[in-house]
């Protein structure tokens, strides 16, 4: 169902009565991700310089989020215009190695590392940048000696103790869209991910010190609010184009602040009364950007409870369901608040679990994203044990794109090949070129002699990036006859048909 749609006395009956009660199936395609917050050593990593404890807890991070059938991180690689990956245009991140610019000893490239070991793992690397940010409230005196303000400090603003980029520069524009197009092109990422920080957050008393770069550069633009969401517009036109004619299967995502408008303020606005709006506040028309079709998928923060006063998660979640414009819609959950948010509602166990049946309801809702993954892996209030026993039961598959693109082709061969020691299923490899190149390879196991529903996940056995499954491993194919297939999943997460079948007696 729409879950926009407004409730008669007996639906809402019937969805009180679902949600103290186990949660209706859950989705084949849905998104599960969760954000790995890099800026000031959030998540990761927990000792800067030393590369192989580094390496070794970001094993230990996926692991556990595998094991917990995730399917998406979001890395933070660019924190504060610097790098946590090899980049002849910005210096190596102070977070990864203590000071800026000094690269990791021994070398060892942290993005790549994330993107093989995610990739093993049948996890997307969704690439995390803050478009504007320098320094989070740390001396420039600490930026690199290779550092762009050094060089061209014209383009930097001080804001609220922070040293920022400024957003309406030409030279800005081209600069970033120089550091993303390095990027995408250098890395075998699944998508680019952008958080809600655009124009600054308000400083009370303050306004953005940008009166000389609108009075020198506002292309006949001449509302100074109106500019400033042109100049965002811009970049976000600008990137997908980029980013597309690049590797059109990589997708470009942003999680914007909750709240687009108030509807006292403009008639498409929720029914909040939140003091800060991404139009009005952060000049982010995400709107506009969905409507064009200039992001692929939107992932709101919705970072507040169920019945907030004037910003109530379901108004929310509702919201937004209405107004995607047939892009992917993914919510920002707050994992972080069953240990941070002291509010009656995050006491109770458990917020995000009540927020989580909710979006089930929603047909519009395809996944989740929690923040941030130290909140997430330490269990805080059950959440892993109730996504793993209730929503999370069975693997999933990120949504398709919305490209037209085909899927790719089932395997020619499959064969069950048996031992004394193991029952091995092989297949052989589908090689495709381009977006269309398999990312991974689905098995699904059917009690008896027949395909069965292949839109439940219950029927699926492993998803694997390999061409082999060890079938000896899975209890469940011990009893009774089975029948077997496999499907392949491409670059832009179209799936193919089944294989031919195989029968396990």
């Amino acid at each position: 169902m729409n879950c926009y749609k407004r409730w008669s006395a007996c639906a809402l009956a019937l969805f009180s009565f679902l949600l103290s009660h186990p949660v209706l199936s859950a989705p084949k395609a849905e998104f599960r991700g969760v954000w790995i917050a890099t800026v000031a050593n959030i998540d990761w990593p927990s000792k800067r310089d030393n590369p192989a404890q580094q390496k070794q807890e970001m094993l230990l991070m996926l692991d556990s989020l595998k094991a917990n059938n995730i399917n998406a991180v979001l890395f933070q690689a660019r924190p504060s215009s610097d790098a946590f990956y090899q980049s002849d245009i910005e210096p190596w991140s102070t977070y990864l190695t203590g000071e800026q610019g000094k690269a990791p000893s021994p070398f060892y490239d942290p993005l790549a590392f994330v993107i093989e070991e995610a990739h093993k793992r049948c996890i997307e690397v969704h690439v995390w940048i803050n478009p504007y940010r320098v320094t989070n409230g740390e001396s420039t005196k600490n930026l690199a000696k290779n550092h762009i303000y050094r060089k061209r400090p014209e383009l930097f603003k001080m804001y609220g103790g922070k040293c920022l980029f400024d957003p309406g520069k030409q030279e800005t524009m081209d600069y970033l869209v120089a550091v993303i197009r390095d990027m995408v092109s250098r890395y075998d990422m699944d998508a680019i991910h952008f958080d809600d920080y655009f124009y600054p957050y308000k400083v009370a008393g303050q306004d953005f010190p940008d009166t000389e770069t609108f009075q020198a550069e506002n292309r006949g633009v001449y509302d100074r609010k109106a500019w400033r969401r042109n100049n965002v517009d811009m970049i976000v036109e600008r990137l997908h184009k980029e980013i597309k004619t690049l590797k059109p299967w990589v997708d470009f995502g942003i999680s914007p602040f909750g709240v687009w408008r108030n509807s006292y303020d403009d008639f498409r606005g929720s029914e909040t009364k939140a003091g800060c709006t991404n139009y009005d506040e952060l000049s982010a028309d995400v709107l506009r950007w969905l409507e064009e079709g200039w992001i692929d998928y939107v992932a709101p923060q919705l970072y507040w409870e169920i019945g907030k006063k004037d910003v109530d998660y379901e108004t929310l979640a509702s919201w937004w369901s209405q107004y995607s414009y047939g892009r992917n819609l993914y919510v920002g959950l707050y994992a972080s608040g069953l240990e941070i948010n002291k509010g009656n509602a995050w006491k109770r166990p458990n917020e995000l679990v009540r927020q989580m049946r909710y979006n089930r309801e929603c047909d519009e809702v395809k996944g989740a994203i929690y923040y941030s993954a130290r909140y997430f892996l330490k269990n805080a209030q059950g959440l892993k044990d109730s996504l793993r026993t209730e929503f999370y039961q069975y693997p999933a598959l990120v949504p398709a794109s919305s490209s037209l693109a085909e899927a790719s082709t089932a395997p020619l061969e499959v064969n069950l090949d048996k031992n004394v020691d193991a029952e091995i299923l092989s297949w052989s490899a589908v090689k495709e070129e381009g977006g269309k190149a398999v990312s991974y390879y689905v098995v699904y196991a059917f009690e008896g002699r027949e395909i069965g529903d292949m839109t439940n996940p219950a029927n699926i056995l492993a998803v694997t990036p390999e061409t082999q499954l060890d079938l000896s491993v899975f209890s469940r194919l011990s009893r009774g006859e089975h029948t077997l297939v496999v499907t392949t999943v491409n670059r832009y997460r179209k799936e193919s048909g089944p294989s031919f079948p195989v029968l396990l007696e």
